[in-house]
């Protein structure tokens, strides 16, 4: 038998290395008790914190989408837990978005969320978002390293094959 959710809880981060810099997600599924569910890091490419830490919310919202289907989502609460000040008080209406890169993010976001019973923005200390901060810096590392792998590879067979 499968269990029915009424309510989850969605931990975000976003952040980027340099701003703009190399920008990864991290996302965790969690029940009401904050019992992990599913966790996700990814890579998204070159963008701003700010960008990030939206892209993070949409990348799990989707997945919540995903993972139960929208039928059942629309009876669905989702507790969105963020470290970010900005993205909580944009998102709750407590600041103006200025920023022209973020307000089609807004948007994307605000017309995701009209799927969902409803969604509540609550922000938290860094503390508290280890494991979405750590999925992403993952998420960067790794992709860094399959950079720098590449490289290395064509360095190496440049080398070798000089006629190339």
């Amino acid at each position: 038998m499968k269990k029915i959710f009424k309510k989850l809880i969605l931990f975000t981060d976003g952040g980027s290395r340099g701003n703009p810099g190399n920008a990864g997600v991290g996302v965790v599924i969690c029940d009401q008790k904050e019992n992990i569910l599913k966790e996700y890091g990814e890579f998204i490419g070159v963008r701003t914190n700010n960008e990030a830490e939206y892209e993070a919310v949409i990348f799990g919202l989707k997945k919540i989408k995903l993972i139960f289907g929208k039928k059942k989502i629309k009876e669905m609460e989702i507790e969105v837990r963020s470290d970010s000040e900005l993205l909580v008080k944009q998102l709750n209406g407590e600041y103006k978005i200025l920023d022209k890169k973020i307000q089609p993010l807004f948007l994307q976001l605000w017309n995701l969320k009209i799927d969902f019973k409803k969604i509540n923005f609550k922000l938290i200390p860094r503390e508290e978002n280890k494991r979405a901060d750590f999925l992403l810096n993952q998420a960067i590392n790794q992709y860094l390293k399959t950079k720098n792998e590449k490289r290395s590879c064509q360095k190496s067979f440049s080398k070798n094959n000089p006629k190339l």
